[in-house]
């Protein structure tokens, strides 16, 4: 099994069984630089904006709204030049409204609750990026960060454990948190590789990851003798 210290955010009453991925792409679209007004000529194309747009635009189309899939576009350059630092997420772009754009780049995340969601979406998201406006190019990129933890039952079993413990000790009962309101963590790479697993065990607090982030310490308590009494009945069961 695997047990995570992630700090909650909110009710000490929660635990986490399930927690998205992240991952991060990156888009890039070229164009033929013309005089603006002969965009859309055979021979010059829709420039690389537009060629940005479209796919951007599709992605929210065809992805938006599938339950616990989000993806974000950060960070958006184009234009005639533009040089772009994806470690220090800054960049800087140059064009003219009269010049047909000739480069664009976009650095987003996409964040998704099992490998196979994470599969789907980099495979349409892939296709839309392939279907090229005219005179236009376009390559899409992933880079790995955190894997999926998918809701399994043996994370569920670790969890109705943890409730059992809670409510003995008169703390009340533990549900899952929605897995929309957690974030990547370590315990994720655990995923595939024990029984189970639960996160969200440590101390809770408001305002995670702002300079108005707090923990509440009245929390502390409660947390570790639930975790204690998990810890022993997991050491005393039958193997």
């Amino acid at each position: 099994y695997a047990l995570g210290f992630e700090d909650g955010d909110g009710d000490p009453r929660t635990a986490v069984v399930a927690r998205r991925g992240f991952a991060s792409w990156t888009l890039t679209t070229t164009g033929r630089p013309s005089h603006s007004s002969q965009v859309f000529r055979e021979d010059v194309g829709s420039g690389a904006v537009f060629e940005m747009a479209r796919i951007l635009a599709a992605f929210h189309e065809e992805l938006a709204g599938e339950p616990y899939l989000t993806f974000n576009p950060g960070v958006v350059l184009g234009g005639t030049g533009i040089e772009y630092d994806r470690e220090n997420n800054r960049g800087t772009a140059f064009g003219k409204r009269n010049v047909v754009a000739a480069q664009a780049v976009v650095d987003g995340d996409l964040r998704t609750l099992t490998p196979e969601q994470a599969e789907r979406a980099r495979g349409t998201m892939r296709r839309i990026a392939g279907e090229n406006l005219p005179g236009t190019g376009a390559t899409l990129s992933f880079h790995e960060g955190y894997p999926p933890l998918a809701p399994t039952e043996g994370n569920r079993r670790l969890l109705a454990i943890l409730d059992g413990a809670s409510r003995d000790l008169g703390l009340g009962p533990v549900e899952a948190v929605d897995p929309a309101r957690a974030g990547a963590a370590d315990v994720s790479f655990t995923a595939g590789r024990v029984e189970g697993a639960l996160d969200g065990l440590g101390l809770m607090g408001t305002g995670g990851h702002t300079e108005d982030e707090t923990a509440d310490l009245r929390t502390l308590p409660g947390q570790a003798k639930r975790v204690a009494v998990l810890l022993h009945r997991l050491a005393a069961a039958p193997r």
